[in-house]
């Protein structure tokens, strides 16, 4: 009996060069040959070019764009899979009329929390200056602001934000909340006052920005929003960079309009090697780094393994709804 073709499986998307230590991948022998592309995502051309013989193809969230000019083109494609359950990348519906199956991950639900906070201490603290002073052989340079009986104020409460609400009592702090679907015993449920839109930009002290990118949400902190922020107030996004106007955040922090912004997502990623957000002072910049870390990267990897292993088994997991 003739046996089946091995598949070709190919693991993009792979900055750090870590995905082939983070597990075993042996496990997929007998399914089919993986080989990690290391290449950083290029113009449609080139994607075909590198794409073309896989059957399986395997991504990180919203990095390589999979969209109908790029899937078209991908004729021995049957499976893109990516880690978590969200990715703006993939169009689905293009995905699906070519035939082609779209699976996901869960996903390690402390980590862009965890980061969320670091930011918030870090800018407010401002650990990066007085760290580098010290490395320069210098003392300190300036001073902190104080979390404790401040105002916390949340742009959606939803698990992240509810996360970040807990930590913010936890620190002492008044902590407000707004979105357009927030009822006011929803928030109360969670300990947090529910407040207009203008109300939560004009008293948080600390504004941080925790909802789904889409159209609704796109462009929402804008230049008007960011207007009605205090001088002193630091807004910290580690959501999607397009739910914040680039360029109004730029110039209110050109002109010290607010304090600062802690950012770990940004409209064009990996951030242009001359994008003001690099230089500026009051700027704290990390480079996409709320969900990569060993707990959710094992567990995006471990389950795109799962979700292969089940595919191939005919009984797909995971799956992306329309």
């Amino acid at each position: 009996m003739t046996q089946p073709a091995l598949l070709r499986i190919a693991v993009l998307d792979d900055w750090q060069s870590i995905a082939s230590g983070v597990l075993d991948w042996s496990v997929l022998d007998s399914v089919g040959e993986v080989s990690f592309l290391h290449e950083y995502p290029a113009d449609t051309a080139t994607m075909v070019e590198r794409l073309a013989s896989f059957d399986v193809i395997c991504i990180m969230r919203e990095r390589t764009l999979f969209n109908e000019a790029l899937l078209s083109q991908l004729p021995n494609l049957k499976l893109l899979v990516t880690g978590g359950m969200r990715n703006a990348a993939i169009d689905v519906a293009a995905a699906r009329r070519h035939g082609i199956e779209v699976c996901g991950t869960e996903s390690y639900k402390h980590a862009a929390p965890e980061l969320t906070w670091a930011l918030i201490m870090g800018i407010t603290r401002n650990l990066v200056s007085e760290a580098n002073s010290l490395r320069a052989g210098n003392w300190q340079i300036g001073i902190g602001s104080d979390l404790h009986g401040k105002t916390l104020g949340i742009l959606g409460l939803g698990s992240i934000g509810k996360w970040i609400a807990r930590y913010g009592q936890a620190f002492g702090m008044k902590v407000i909340a707004w979105s357009q679907n927030l009822t006011a015993e929803a928030a109360a449920e969670v300990g947090v006052t529910r407040v207009s839109k203008q109300e939560l930009f004009e008293q948080a002290d600390i504004l941080s920005v925790h909802l789904v990118l889409s159209d609704r949400s796109r462009g929402l902190v804008d230049a008007e929003a960011l207007g009605w922020m205090k001088h002193t107030a630091y807004l910290i996004n580690s959501s999607r960079g397009p739910i914040v106007d680039e360029a109004a955040l730029i110039d209110s922090l050109r002109h010290k309009r607010i304090a600062g912004a802690a950012l770990d997502v940004f409209d064009i990623e990996p951030l242009p090697v001359d994008h003001p957000y690099r230089s500026l002072d009051n700027v704290l910049a990390t480079p996409h780094v709320g969900y990569v870390t060993q707990n959710n990267y094992h567990m995006f990897y471990s389950q795109i393994i799962e979700d292969i292993q089940a595919w191939h088994a005919g009984k797909p997991i995971r799956g992306f709804a329309l």
